[in-house]
């Protein structure tokens, strides 16, 4: 049996889900003459610290206990130009995979050196090369245990495909030492009206999966579900995903709608039906506690607008058993 979250425990958000705390304490500030914002990303460093990635081409360190900017070094693609980078994870080695719009995923030596692009599947690149929306192409990045497949989700659905279902691709290899290869897809039933901004790996083998949009009338609409990838069916040959009868999609549960979590007593630039809410596009798991529940991060990507915040939120997840 499943042990949730006391509805009275303090700041729970849902069965699954507590908010700990967040910081605006980035918001609207210089590191090194470089504007802390536009974050895209986060992971957890090998070296214990937190990298955020700037949709700018900047990748930040910042320190695990203050959360404060301690490095920042540029990422250049491989003509020596920015790139709109949206995720990113580090591989055994502590070299990067780093995704971007466009649907490329690229690896980089610890010290920011282009390596290479992995191979891709043409099919999601934006049309007319490809069938992908602009704009809503990768946008999460996760490497799952054992470090021998690597997942990138896509923003929104290819042109042809139900706009209910996008499409995960994988990548996959033998040995560590070795190269990934491409290999499947899954398919996802998304929220109708939302979009996946970041995916996070959980560590059994299951996806953390965040779904993001904004309503006018009630503001950001942030949603935490937990995807099964195990046993689906490989839609990569599909050529249009339109919920065939024969096609194994990802499980989805539903974590939490964060409307639904205290507001802390956070303010917001923009009208919010919650204001502790904001354009959440990263995220990692930092850790776990000593009952097995995961330490989460979060962060928002302010676009560099005096209408958004940069904000970083701390959540405490327990996920439904296998």
């Amino acid at each position: 049996m499943d042990v949730v979250i006391d509805a009275a425990e303090a700041n729970a958000c849902s069965a699954w889900v507590v908010i700990d705390w967040f910081s605006d304490a980035l918001d609207k500030t210089y590191f090194q003459d470089v504007f802390v914002g536009n974050l895209s990303a986060l992971a957890l460093d090998p070296d214990g610290n937190i990298a955020a990635l700037s949709d700018r081409s900047t990748l930040f360190t910042l320190d695990a206990a203050t959360r404060a900017p301690v490095r920042a070094m540029r990422l250049l693609d491989e003509n020596g130009r920015e790139a709109d980078f949206e995720a990113l994870v580090f591989d055994h080695d502590g070299s990067l995979l780093v995704a971007s719009e466009g649907s490329d995923v690229r690896r980089y030596t610890r010290d920011g050196t282009f390596v290479r692009i992995l191979p891709a599947n043409d099919g999601l690149r934006v049309a007319p090369a490809g069938r992908a929306r602009v704009n809503e192409t990768f946008e999460g990045l996760a490497l799952q245990p054992g470090g021998l497949t690597l997942v990138a989700s896509m923003e929104g659905p290819l042109l042809g495909d139900d706009p209910r279902l996008l499409r995960f691709q994988t990548w996959e290899r033998d040995r560590l030492d070795a190269e990934f290869r491409i290999a499947g897809q899954y398919g996802y039933e998304r929220h109708t009206g939302l979009a996946i901004s970041d995916i996070n790996a959980t560590g059994d083998g299951r996806l953390l999966v965040v779904e993001r949009g904004f309503d006018r009338s009630v503001g950001n609409i942030i949603r935490l579900y937990l995807a099964d990838p195990r046993g689906v069916s490989d839609v990569s040959g599909v050529e249009n995903l339109t919920r065939q009868d024969d096609v194994r999609l990802m499980e989805k549960v539903l974590l939490v709608d964060m409307a639904d979590c205290p507001p802390l007593g956070a303010t917001n630039p923009q009208p919010q039906a919650n204001p502790l809410l904001g354009n959440i596009e990263g995220m990692t798991v930092t850790g776990h506690t000593r009952d097995g529940r995961l330490k989460l991060l979060m962060v928002t990507d302010d676009n560099q607008s005096a209408h958004q915040t940069t904000r970083l939120y701390g959540l405490t997840v327990r996920l439904p058993s296998l």
